[in-house]
């Protein structure tokens, strides 16, 4: 992995004082002053232009870490579908990101994290690599003294399990028949984040069948006395929810040993139904990677032929998550993110000046307008009554658009002048009444579904990584509310409900959670915006402490940074880390927002923006500023490096977007179509 700023490739950062990164330049146009802004915008923006699709979108790379690229390999041994050029290829980007200690992390910068670095480790040797090289002596070193294969997370122990190096038996159990428990019953797929159930799902029918490939060499290296690999553990207290749940496991266990053979049978076909189903057009599951690879895998298992053409096309849909860099390594996305960076980045060019009827950015709003879903998904199951209308992250992702997206498309949308407005009211139209179907009890919203907050899933033995709920977020609902606000329903009861959970969420320090980004920079940046979009005075008190908070965590060369290891260490690392662009201009959007352009913070923040820049227009960031799971699942969106840049200083140049553009007024959507489906207007005003 290449070495942080400071020189370092190990756990900690550099002090707030020392925290400039070596992308702070001196140039002639380091005063921060609004014409060395406005150079920088117009060159960011000619590069914005410059990487557009020709079908009208943009889209970053989505960098995440090694697991994908050693999973991949491993699912193509296990199908016997591997390659020698493939093979090397993903070997060579695995090496590349190993760390000096000889380990792999989870984001850049990062501490070594065991299950990467054994799964990586694996893939080397599938490649070819000598356990005696001294790169895999390192990795296999610093495995055992963490305990060995025993003390990584389920998921790589299945993996494992694959090919013999663990035993089956030594997993947590996941029956099929969870296929069949109702809405109503604990443990239910629904009661799953969608990324969750579309893993699950599939999982129970592998975990059903225990398949053995066999295994090419042997992995002794890697336990700590290959002797006895898995040490029996003390069960928690029964009156635990680990403990209990342990014991759950234990007697499902048993279970699978007298379960009539019909039944599994049924419930293995229910779930293969289940799989077969949401399979996109393209081939994928949920246009992310887990759920495509194991989703592969059961089916074959359930006896689908490789050409089979749910199965063809699924394995297509994987070699397009594949990035074959100059240096002939080949990176693989856990997902693809087109939607998300063509709104963002047509919200970038409008704010930074570029004329709302730009051809570009009407051709981003024809192609956006196009990728509208207009058909039930699984979020149906809660509101079986909601019309659809809303989009996706991905490229094809049909059974679950996301209420993020749906808000941001929005937003983009209502700043373009398009040639058919009428066409993107309705769009928008739909989306409104969408979101607003999709406002949880506490009268916010999550990513995905309604109300997806039971406290069972995460205390599953099988559930040891990342988040598998999805409840409401500071970020998602901040987005929701900054869109009803662009729509004239800032004084709309759902939407105060929305920005009264807002105001609950702030922390005592005045910042805000940040689920979706890094961290409480990323939260803060998307509320602040939202609530005085909505109304709220820059005076209100919660403004001010917002405020106050992000000055106080500025770093010394004007920039701000956030390091991952604060979704861990909240009070050491809240706030604190190198300065990146991304975040950096994160924090300029909240004080912009809240009134402060004439400060001396955001003079300086706008300052380090202008003196970081390249010469091309474009800014550089290594540090990962995306979120998948908080802590565990970390990613660095290729594009954010220059969307949220771009805004800012586009906002420092021009002020807020909606109060400047010539654009037309907004469209506030008929009761039958802003109310919640299936609920009165009473109702959907809540408690």
């Amino acid at each position: 992995m290449t070495a942080t700023t400071d020189g370092s490739t190990g756990a900690t950062l550099p002090s707030r004082a020392a925290a400039a990164s070596d992308t702070t330049l001196t140039t002639p146009e380091a005063a921060g002053a609004p014409e060395a802004a406005a150079r920088a915008a117009r060159r960011a923006t000619d590069f914005l232009l410059s990487r557009q699709d020709t079908e009208g979108w943009w889209k970053g790379d989505l960098e995440t870490n090694v697991t994908m690229d050693a999973e991949d390999l491993l699912l193509r041994q296990f199908l016997g579908i591997q390659d020698e050029k493939t093979t090397q290829a993903a070997a060579k980007f695995i090496r590349g990101e190993q760390r000096e200690d000889g380990t792999w992390a989870t984001f850049w910068g990062g501490p070594g994290e065991l299950s990467t670095t054994i799964e990586a480790y694996v893939a080397l040797r599938l490649a070819g690599d000598t356990p005696d090289a001294p790169h895999m002596a390192r990795a296999a070193a610093w495995i055992r003294e963490r305990g060995g294969v025993a003390a990584s997370r389920v998921f790589t122990r299945i993996w494992l399990a694959l090919f013999g190096w663990w035993k089956w038996e030594d997993l947590p159990e996941m029956p099929p028949e969870l296929i069949w428990f109702p809405g109503w019953m604990p443990l239910n797929i629904y009661d799953f984040g969608c990324w969750a159930r579309q893993t699950i799902v599939p999982l129970t029918i592998v975990s059903a069948k225990r398949p053995v490939r066999p295994a090419p060499f042997a992995l002794d290296e890697l336990h700590t006395d290959p002797a006895h690999p898995n040490p029996a553990k003390p069960l928690d207290p029964a009156n635990t929810w680990e403990g209990a749940f342990q014991r759950l496991d234990k007697a499902l266990q048993q279970l699978r040993k007298v379960v009539p053979r019909r039944v599994r049978k049924a419930a293995m076909n229910a779930a293969a139904r289940w799989i077969i189903e949401r399979q996109e057009n393209d081939g994928c599951w949920g246009g992310i990677q887990p759920p495509a690879v194991y989703s592969v895998i059961a089916l074959h298992l359930l006896g689908y032929d490789l050409e089979h053409p749910v199965l063809r096309e699924g394995l297509a849909s994987l070699d397009r998550f594949a990035v074959w860099r100059e240096d002939g390594a080949r990176m693989i996305e856990a997902c693809q993110s087109p939607v998300w960076d063509t709104c963002l980045a047509a919200i970038a060019l409008v704010d930074a000046g570029l004329p709302a009827d730009h051809p570009q950015l009407v051709k981003a709003a024809d192609w956006l307008l196009g990728e509208e879903i207009v058909r039930p998904g699984d979020w149906s199951v809660k509101r079986p009554q909601l019309p659809p209308g809303g989009w996706a992250f991905e490229f094809h992702n049909d059974n679950y658009p996301d209420i993020d997206d749906t808000a941001e498309v929005s937003l983009a949308l209502r700043r373009i002048r398009h040639h058919d407005p009428e066409r993107v009211d309705r769009a928008i139209g739909r989306a409104v009444r969408w979101n607003l179907g999709m406002q949880s009890k506490n009268g916010a919203w999550g990513a995905f579904d309604v109300d997806n907050t039971s406290p069972f899933p995460n205390r599953l033995p099988f559930c040891d990584f990342g988040e598998v709920i999805d409840p409401p977020s500071a970020d998602v609902t901040a987005h929701v509310v900054e869109m009803l606000a662009a729509e004239g329903l800032a004084h709309d009861p759902r939407t105060r409900r929305g920005i009264a959970w807002l105001l609950a969420e702030q922390e005592q320090n005045g910042a805000w959670f940040g689920r979706w980004g890094v961290n409480y920079i990323y939260g803060t940046g998307s509320v602040v915006p939202a609530l005085t979009a909505a109304g709220l005075p820059g005076s209100h008190p919660a403004i001010r402490r917002a405020v106050a908070w992000l000055e106080s965590v500025q770093n010394d060369d004007g920039g701000w940074g956030e390091d991952l290891r604060s979704y861990k260490h909240v009070k050491e690392w809240s706030g604190r880390g190198v300065s990146t662009p991304s975040q950096t201009a994160w924090a300029l959007m909240a004080l912009l927002a809240a009134g402060e352009k004439d400060s001396k913070a955001v003079e300086r923040g706008v300052q380090w923006l202008v003196t970081a820049q390249r010469e091309d227009g474009t800014w550089d960031e290594p540090f990962f500023t995306g979120t998948g799971f908080p802590w565990d699942f970390s990613i660095n969106y290729h594009l954010y490096r220059q969307v949220f840049p771009l805004t800012a200083l586009g906002r420092y140049l021009h002020g807020d977007p909606f109060e400047r553009q010539l654009l037309a007024r907004p469209t506030r959507p008929r009761p039958e179509e802003a109310k919640p489906a299936g609920s009165s207007l009473s109702e959907a005003k809540g408690s």
